[in-house]
């Protein structure tokens, strides 16, 4: 018996697994808002309450840095332990790992249908695998490739500081930087970030915002106001945001390719992703994800795809727990 954990700053999905054979099978999983509890020993708590079970082993993926049995969740308040999480459970030792190497290790156990293909690169291609997630924040990890196994490993590159590709995105980071000071990645390509690209939008423009949208705004997240009225074409404004949005997205999903030579293809994770994916699917993603110069053709190699699953981490957790 597995007890696995992925843990993001907006949902901490829990479960139960066993391994049939060469794949695992889920018991139990539950999604619960991580906001709303004070810690995560508290809803692992509550889960084992709701789900009896005598786990042999656990993994929890956590979103931010891991180090020497610590995490600090980077959208959360909480520093998160492994020993007590270990006595929250009744197990000596846990494993805590970052929520991006989880997906990675995650990506063995999905099915044909759990992704969508955005490109298909070179066919039958080995390497280095890429993975980048944006959601609360914006998450970067990859699988070294050995010549026979994938090892994932944790990165940070989602906080590495943002650079402008064009005049409309230097104006927008000096207004970044007036606020905030440093602009990372993070600020743009995140929730958060959808609305600030969208307010950058509205205030130089000519129109006003319509004031059913405002009201909208007014009673739901704004980053899905603009993704909803974005695909459903109410909103030029919105699906401006939203395009904008991609061409950074696949303009950084470009440089963590370079940087880890992806030749084994680039996962696109994340719960915003599957939400946009008729916009990822135009040729803005790709070609700001190919517009690297000279390396052009090393990056029209390596396939893109999006994951549909939104348990892949869990999952992943699951699968290095079981390993």
């Amino acid at each position: 018996m597995i007890l696995a954990a992925d843990i993001g700053g907006t949902n901490a999905r829990l479960g139960l697994f066993e391994r049939s054979g060469t794949r695992l099978g889920a018991i139990a999983t539950k999604t619960y808002p991580s906001r709303q509890h004070a810690s995560l020993e508290e809803i692992v708590e509550r889960f084992m309450a709701e789900h009896p079970a005598a786990p042999k082993v656990a993994c929890f993926a956590i979103a931010g840095p891991v180090s020497e049995g610590r995490a600090l969740a980077t959208n959360l308040a909480w520093n998160v332990g492994a020993r007590h999480l270990g006595r929250a459970v009744g197990l000596k030792d846990v494993d805590l790992i970052n929520d991006l190497e989880a997906v990675a290790h995650g990506l063995a156990e999905l099915d044909h249908d759990d992704v969508a293909v955005l490109h298909p690169g070179v066919p039958g291609a080995e390497g280095n695998r890429a993975v980048i997630a944006a959601g609360t924040g914006l998450g970067e990890a990859g699988a070294y490739w050995d010549g026979r196994l994938h090892h994932p490993f944790a990165g940070e590159g989602g906080h590495t500081d943002f650079a402008a590709r064009t005049l409309d995105e230097m104006e927008l980071l000096t207004r970044l930087s007036a606020r905030f000071g440093r602009v990372s990645y993070e600020r743009l390509l995140s929730g958060s970030g959808l609305h600030e690209i969208y307010d950058f939008l509205r205030d130089r423009s000519l129109d006003q915002e319509p004031p059913w949208l405002t009201q909208e705004f007014a009673f739901e997240p704004p980053p899905v106001v603009i993704v909803r009225n974005a695909l459903d074409g109410r909103s030029e404004l919105c699906l401006e945001a939203v395009d904008r949005f991609v061409s950074i997205y696949g303009a950084e999903a470009g440089n963590l390719a370079l940087k880890i030579m992806a030749r084994g293809g680039v996962w696109i994770a994340g719960g915003i992703a599957p939400r946009i994916l008729p916009r990822l699917r135009t040729p803005a993603f790709l070609e700001a994800f190919f517009a690297k110069g000279r390396m052009r053709p090393l990056l029209e190699g390596m396939a893109v795809r999006v994951i549909l699953n939104d348990k892949v981490g869990l999952i992943g957790a699951a699968r290095h727990a079981s390993r």
